[in-house]
C-alpha cells in the first residue's frame, strides 16, 4: 500500500473530499500532474478536467471547473469551481451547456466575455467526457 496523505476538495457549495489519498491526478494548464505522499509544497492552477483520487487502493474519476491547488507539508488542497461525479452529472444539461458556450464563442465579445465562453466550453466537455467514460465502463 502507498503512503497516504490528507486530501482536501473544495468547491464554493461543498466540501467534495475530505480524507486520506494515495495519489490525485488533476488537468492542469501543461498537463495532467499527479501527487503522490511528501510532493514538494507548490501552488498551481487546475484547469476543467478530471479529477482522479487514489483511495482504498480505488481510482475515482470526478469532473472539475477551473481552479488551483495547494500542496503543503499537511497534504493537498484543491479549490475548484465544481466538482462532480459521473453520477451527479446530467448528460441532458451537459449537452446544452455545450451548446451554448459553442454559439456564444461564435459570438462577438470583449476579452472577458469570450475567456468566460471558453471555460464554460471547457467545463461542459470535461462533463460529457466523464459521463461517456462512465457510461463505457457500465456495459
Amino acid at each position: 500500500m502507498s503512503k497516504l496523505y490528507k486530501l482536501k476538495v473544495l468547491t464554493p457549495e461543498r466540501e467534495f473530499f475530505n480524507g486520506d489519498a494515495e495519489a490525485v491526478t488533476v488537468s492542469a494548464p501543461d498537463g495532467l500532474v499527479t501527487i503522490l505522499a511528501d510532493h514538494t509544497p507548490f501552488i498551481m492552477p487546475i484547469v476543467a478536467g478530471s479529477l482522479r483520487i487514489k483511495a482504498d487502493g480505488v481510482w475515482k474519476e470526478s469532473s472539475n471547473s477551473e481552479g488551483f491547488m495547494e500542496v503543503n507539508r499537511h497534504g493537498l488542497i484543491i479549490f475548484v469551481q465544481s466538482c462532480e461525479y459521473p453520477e451527479e452529472i446530467d448528460a441532458r444539461r451537459a449537452e446544452e451547456a455545450l451548446r451554448r458556450a459553442e454559439e456564444q464563442l461564435r459570438q462577438k465579445q470583449s476579452i472577458g466575455e469570450y475567456t468566460q465562453s471558453k471555460m464554460a466550453l471547457a467545463r461542459a466537455m470535461a462533463r460529457l467526457r466523464l459521463t461517456k467514460s462512465a457510461n463505457n465502463l457500465r456495459e
